[in-house]
């Protein structure tokens, strides 16, 4: 895969006739490598369904403390948890964690001078990105909890190396990093023309890939019915 973006950002970074490479390979495989991170965190489109052992006492645990499922490949690490269960010892379901915002959770759950513990009921995130962590109600027990999680990739090397980048985004990458090799070399106009085209092949992959039957339930996606809510009427013009 890494040849075929090679290929595609040196067809939009330099005319096709050019001799001489403006960028030199190293460099073009670092900015697709950036693309490929900033895509993956845009459009979540690297999810894996990963587990996080919860060990009483302790309630904050770090991203790098969540055990990603056997055979995954080309995962770097995790960049946001959307969704938390665990499973109940001696019954055949899981029970819900709920998310909550921060702020919610520190001051009903680290504003106590005497903290229950019990089950896993809220999680909170509290470190960002990549140095992501989590905290959680003061646990009981060993838990292992379930987590819906948002990844992104390791390094392209070679054409070897693994890409967990689904298509449609892959199409995208060429042009985020074709965005800073122009930004690079000075030329604004040339790199905002790569921006836009970015921008919208993000929008198409999420709209590809979410199906047409109550798009509203899925991710990413604005309220089908906000227009309504908010009284503006269809094929009027604004003003």
């Amino acid at each position: 895969m890494l040849n075929q973006y090679l290929a595609q950002f040196g067809s939009l970074i330099q005319a096709p006739n050019s001799p001489v490479p403006l960028i030199s390979t190293a460099s073009a495989t670092n900015y697709i490598n950036v693309a490929r991170g900033q895509v993956a965190g845009e459009g979540e489109c690297i999810r894996v369904y990963a587990t996080l052992t919860l060990a009483p006492p302790q309630q904050q645990y770090g991203f790098s403390a969540i055990a990603l499922p056997a055979g995954t490949q080309g995962v770097q690490g995790v960049l946001n948890v959307r969704l938390a269960n665990f499973n109940v010892p001696g019954t055949p379901g899981a029970t819900y964690v709920r998310p909550r915002a921060w702020e919610w959770f520190h001051l009903y759950f680290l504003s106590q001078n005497q903290p229950t513990a019990g089950p896993p009921e809220v999680f909170a995130q509290y470190g960002q990105g990549a140095l992501g962590t989590l905290w959680f109600n003061l646990p009981d027990f060993a838990y292992v909890v379930s987590l819906d999680t948002v990844c992104y990739p390791i390094n392209l090397v070679d054409d070897t190396t693994f890409e967990a980048l689904p298509y449609l985004w892959t199409d995208a990458v060429p042009y985020y990093a074709a965005w800073l090799g122009m930004m690079n070399e000075q030329r604004q106009g040339d790199a905002d023309k790569m921006m836009e085209r970015y921008k919208d092949l993000v929008q198409r992959a999420r709209a590809a890939s979410t199906p047409s039957v109550l798009p509203g339930i899925y991710q990413q996606q604005g309220d089908p019915f906000m227009t309504n809510r908010l009284g503006i009427s269809q094929g009027k013009a604004a003003g």
